[in-house]
């Protein structure tokens, strides 16, 4: 058993979420997650809505509310939508919180004490017509490196190098394409060329592993090459006090460096919350945690270098030495597994020209089971991937519906009708055994797939075991079997059937967790198969610290009755009812619908 840690990328709380978003971090992690459980290790699986920034400010002012309010409103639809989607977080919460605002400053505190904040004066991007600050991202120009003209301020999305927003050639911002003022302005920056050296040692154990997807390792050694001080402060009055700088209230931490003390706030928020303050250091300092965080690629540089390079600075590991501060040496992270970008009807998904679909919408037109199976099957795991209506309606009648629905709904019937309940089986046949050792051996191949997040690798292995035992109720013929004598024969062949059907939900329970447990009711179970996760309000922790939040929505959910990852008997004897469809065929029409919906 291991203490497995499930980080999962903070989604912004500037508007609701798009399924491109979800296919990234979201689903991948929580099917690992699942499986990780099931497989009998302690996961903690943490995350929340980011929600400091200029972003988010930009997004208040246009709808005319403070950027608290706004928080609010938008962490409210992102808690609903994932808890919709069947995300097992532990704990997902936010970063507006007083814990978070601790956590935080004691790592920057530590990381100065330790000599990697530096001080120095810098050029600050600031729009005219605002005076206020321009976040990095938000200015776009043409790279000076490779040409590329939509490069933004922090990074070339084409070339990967690191950028500053000064570098780039005829900067513009992207709010309102004016051209942005450069002021002098003191900021602390993270000292990354004093951390290259441990980085980059890390990076190599990493590669030597062999665990990290090409993309991944490759790029995050490739921005090591022109490594250099990060401003981690920005000219902003939304965010989190700069330790300090008390007396100055228009500097403020950077999102980015907030953002990913997330993984370990929330952690620490957990254990708070569960009455054994200590208990996050389990996933946290015990050596033989492991870590994996989750992303979509333009995040990769925030996972594997600056994150990492903070942790290495609080921990005092940079050339400058140091000490560790009150939350001790810091596990790095195990692995970043990043995914790439998913397109839609071949166009980039964009919330402000109608050319996306929410999480929210296709959940409450189609609920959870779709979408996750189309993510799973064909979501963009080591490549961009592109979302159609036609392959979502598609793969959702001829596989969900054709394939494995079929499988629950012809052996539930057969059983309610011959029997009302699981018959005891006679002796088993030569094509018993096949297909009982067939679907058991699924257990090891689609979990070595998970353990290695390969998504696709594991549904695709897990259908292909559904589609043996369908053959294998096709060759048997049990519904040919009407007379007397046939009887033993038939209870033989139907209880084989439910054993298989028992299991292969016990496969595809990482990856639909709501069909799963309407699968275990088919079969006469009670009860959830495997546990959900709900939202709970609950109370600040830290009172008039944070942004001010007094109760706040948190997901959480108890997964101490996580089945095993292992076949389990059937009972024999326990009544069999005759079946509802698992799954709802989608009409073809769909398509044009929600075509149309795109315009």
């Amino acid at each position: 058993m291991t203490h497995v840690l499930s980080a999962v990328a903070w989604p912004y709380a500037n508007g609701p979420r798009h399924i491109g978003h979800v296919a990234g971090f979201g689903v991948p992690s929580d099917v690992f997650s699942r499986y990780m459980r099931m497989a009998g290790h302690e996961v903690l699986m943490v995350s929340g809505t980011d929600e400091h920034g200029t972003p988010i400010l930009v997004a208040a002012d246009q709808q005319g509310v403070t950027a608290r309010d706004l928080a609010d409103k938008n962490n409210a639809v992102i808690v609903q939508d994932l808890v919709d989607l069947g995300l097992s977080y532990d704990l997902f919460t936010r970063t507006t919180t007083g814990n978070h605002y601790r956590v935080v400053q004691e790592m920057f505190r530590t990381c100065h004490a330790n000599g990697y904040m530096v001080e120095r004066t810098t050029q600050s991007a600031i729009s005219p017509s605002t005076g206020r600050t321009l976040p990095d991202r938000y200015i776009e120009g043409t790279c000076p490196i490779c040409g590329y003209p939509e490069a933004r301020g922090d990074q070339c999305d084409n070339c990967g190098n690191q950028l500053d927003p000064t570098d780039l050639i005829d900067p513009r911002s992207k709010i309102n394409g004016e051209t942005p003022q450069f002021v002098e302005t003191q900021h602390y920056f993270l000292d990354l060329p004093a951390l290259a050296g441990a980085l980059g040692e890390w990076l190599d154990e990493r590669e030597a592993s062999g665990t990290w997807r090409p993309n991944v390792i490759k790029f995050s050694q490739n921005i090591l090459e022109e490594i250099r001080p990060r401003a981690m402060t920005r000219d902003i009055d939304w965010g989190i006090p700069v330790p300090g700088w008390e007396d100055q209230p228009t500097k403020r931490l950077y999102v980015w460096f907030d953002a990913v003390i997330g993984y370990l706030s929330a952690s620490i928020e957990w254990a708070r919350r569960l009455g054994e303050p200590d208990r996050w250091r389990e996933w946290w300092n015990d050596g033989s945690a492991e870590a994996f965080y989750f992303m979509g690629k333009d995040n990769i540089v925030f996972h594997s270098q600056i994150w990492p390079a903070e942790l290495l600075a609080y921990g005092g590991k940079g050339d400058r030495g140091g000490e560790p501060g009150e939350y001790g040496e810091l596990n790095l992270p195990t692995e970043v597994v990043s995914s790439e970008f998913m397109t839609m009807e071949s166009k980039q998904f964009s919330t402000s020209r109608g050319h996306v679909i929410l999480v929210g919408d296709v959940l409450a037109r189609y609920g959870p089971d779709p979408l996750r199976y189309f993510i799973c099957a064909a979501g963009p795991e080591t490549s961009d991937a592109d979302f159609t209506w036609s392959e979502f309606v598609q793969r959702n009648n001829s596989e969900l519906v054709a394939g494995w629905g079929n499988l629950v709904n012809r052996t539930a019937t057969m059983l309610a009708k011959s029997f009302g309940e699981i018959p005891a089986a006679g002796p088993l046949e030569p094509v018993d055994e096949a297909v009982l050792d067939a679907v058991r051996r699924g257990f090891d191949s689609v979990g070595e797939a998970l353990g290695r997040h390969r998504l696709r690798a594991g549904i695709s292995e897990a259908m292909r075991v559904v589609g043996e035992v369908n053959r294998y109720l096709t060759a048997t013929e049990p519904y040919k079997m009407k007379d007397e004598s046939q009887r033993e024969r038939l209870a033989t062949v139907l209880h084989v059937a439910a054993q298989c059907v028992s299991d292969c939900n016990t496969l595809l329970a990482p990856f639909l967790p709501h069909a799963a447990n309407r699968v275990h009711a088919v079969l006469g179970g009670e009860g959830e198969l495997v546990p959900m996760p709900l939202v709970e309000e609950v109370d600040e922790l830290d009172p008039g610290y944070g942004a001010g939040l007094t109760t706040y929505p948190v997901i959480t959910g108890d997964y101490s009755t996580t089945p095993r990852w292992e076949s389990r008997a059937v009972v024999v004897g326990t009544p069999i009812g005759k079946p509802t469809p698992v799954f709802t065929k989608l009409d073809p029409s769909v398509v044009d619908e929600e075509l149309a919906r795109l315009g």
